[in-house]
């Protein structure tokens, strides 16, 4: 079974987060979306440009203080990159925050069913049977991110799968279920999932590496 792609816009959907009404012999077994905290800082990278935008409005402000010239000419010196620091942390949170709101991804016994798109929704159908691996990303707060690697010349483009793909994987993009609570208790729903869909066991190993937050990777290797 080939991956499916429905690209139309949906103006309702017959079962939510799902192009379609499942069949008789198919079940949902997860559904989440997004933590918008998580995803704005993993995605998006919000706490990396608060650094970069309190640097360059420190650089501005600098010879203000620097001289003693006092509050007046410091907020004289950020007339201009302060409101336009502020503006541009906004718009990068509105998009994180409209992503995590139209972002639906569904585990089923059968697939994984990832709903995208903030104006145009699109559908990607992954059939348990094409995935050849998943690795997990742990975060802070439980939360962390499931990539799933494709079996054979199946490809979907990076660019229509952002943010929900595998950072830096552009050559061979794997979709991501980016920024979900409970990210290890859904890994073990889709291990088992696979496991139960293609008759194969699964192998899990615990990586040697840990992520920036000291927690340990876990790597689901069905294969």
């Amino acid at each position: 079974m080939p991956i499916e792609n429905h690209g139309h816009e949906y103006e309702f959907e017959p079962q939510f987060g799902l192009p379609e009404r499942l069949p008789s012999d198919e079940q949902v077994l997860w559904q989440g979306a997004p933590d918008v905290r998580t995803l704005a800082a993993s995605a998006f990278h919000v706490r990396k440009l608060v650094l970069y935008f309190g640097l360059l409005m420190l650089a501005c402000a600098w010879p203000a203080l620097q001289s003693g010239e006092g509050l007046m000419a410091v907020l004289q010196a950020l007339r201009w990159i302060g409101p336009l620091s502020l503006t541009g942390l906004l718009c990068v949170w509105t998009l994180a925050w409209m992503t995590a709101r139209t972002t639906v991804y569904t585990v089923t016994n059968k697939r994984i069913v990832m709903r995208l798109g903030i104006v145009l929704t699109v559908s990607f159908n992954l059939p348990l049977k094409r995935i050849a691996a998943a690795d997990v990303r742990s975060l802070e707060g439980g939360f962390g991110d499931i990539s799933l690697a494709l079996q054979g010349d199946d490809r979907i483009a990076w660019v229509h799968l952002w943010p929900s793909v595998r950072p830096w994987h552009i050559n061979q993009p794997q979709p991501t279920l980016r920024a979900i609570a409970d990210v290890h208790t859904v890994a073990a729903q889709v291990r088992d999932a696979w496991s139960q869909a293609t008759g194969l066991a699964a192998q899990p190993a615990v990586q040697q590496s840990t992520s920036r937050h000291g927690v340990a990777d876990l790597q689901v290797s069905p294969l």
